[in-house]
């Protein structure tokens, strides 16, 4: 897997399209295709060029149900919770993803989780997020320092808009405990977005134009790795049904300017 994983790093674009179109795939606009629920894994570019990558198998069916258990008892707000390390089957679970060989792989060495967030759209709780960029990471305690931007407060937890440095430095893990189809409201990716630095309105829109777009469907089980300051968007799901997904943040031990993480898994 890990040689297969490295090889996506030396398709273009246009391989990676040829690829993909050979397993039956429908394409849409310039860069916009809609792939099978396992196909994500077949043909993606490598992590640090376009901003994402796909790894299957990252949770067996028996890991997905406790998941799903433990779950239940979690409080949530309209999207999801964002403290889902609070609880020690989720570090527990943090490490066992940052073990599986393919994740493990694109993380640096001493990566450690700093946040886990449920994502759940369901018929009473189905939302959208615009395209947008990740730029709030979760810490201790609200700190000065010239390089830090806005801070604010969700679910009790402190948050500041990081350096573009930092930024660079984390990725992110979205394991699908649900399949996750076309019709789910699946995450939409700009890809090689990452590489613009910080982008204003207007700068997104010309990028996605550009660009175009990925729509990312995955199986369950599977687990989609992309850059916070890669431009993502969902849109609503137009089925009934659940899309559970957990975002793991990974990032250096040591933040810098000041900070702390609140968690360091």
């Amino acid at each position: 897997m890990r040689s297969q994983a490295r090889s996506w790093s030396n398709l273009s674009p246009h391989a990676d399209a040829r690829r993909a179109s050979c397993q039956g795939q429908t394409f849409v606009g310039a860069r916009r295709w809609a792939p099978t629920l396992d196909s994500m894994t077949a043909a993606l570019p490598a992590l640090s060029e376009e901003g994402y990558t796909a790894v299957a198998a990252v949770l067996d069916i028996e890991q997905i149900t406790s998941v799903q258990q433990a779950l239940k008892v979690v409080s949530l707000e309209r999207a999801g919770t964002r403290n889902l390390l609070d609880f020690g089957w989720c570090r527990d679970l943090a490490g066992t993803i940052k073990s599986h060989n393919d994740i493990y792989a694109n993380l640096p060495a001493s990566a450690v989780a700093i946040q886990c967030t449920l994502f759940e759209k369901t018929e009473k709780r189905n939302w959208l997020v615009a395209y947008h960029q990740d730029l709030s990471v979760p810490v201790k305690e609200r700190v000065e320092h010239p390089s830090l931007g806005v801070w604010s407060l969700k679910e009790g937890q402190h948050y500041v808009q990081a350096p573009t440095e930092l930024l660079e430095k984390l990725v992110a893990v979205r394991v699908h405990l649900d399949d996750c189809g076309l019709e789910n409201g699946p995450l939409r990716l700009v890809p090689r977005s990452h590489r613009q630095g910080r982008l204003d309105d207007a700068a997104t829109r010309r990028f996605r134009a550009t660009k175009g777009e990925i729509v990312c469907v995955i199986a369950k089980g599977n687990a989609l790795l992309f850059r916070p300051l890669l431009l993502h968007a969902s849109s609503k799901a137009k089925v009934s049904g659940q899309r559970r997904v957990l975002h793991f943040l990974y990032g250096p031990p040591l933040p810098g300017y000041g900070l702390r993480w609140q968690h360091a898994v």
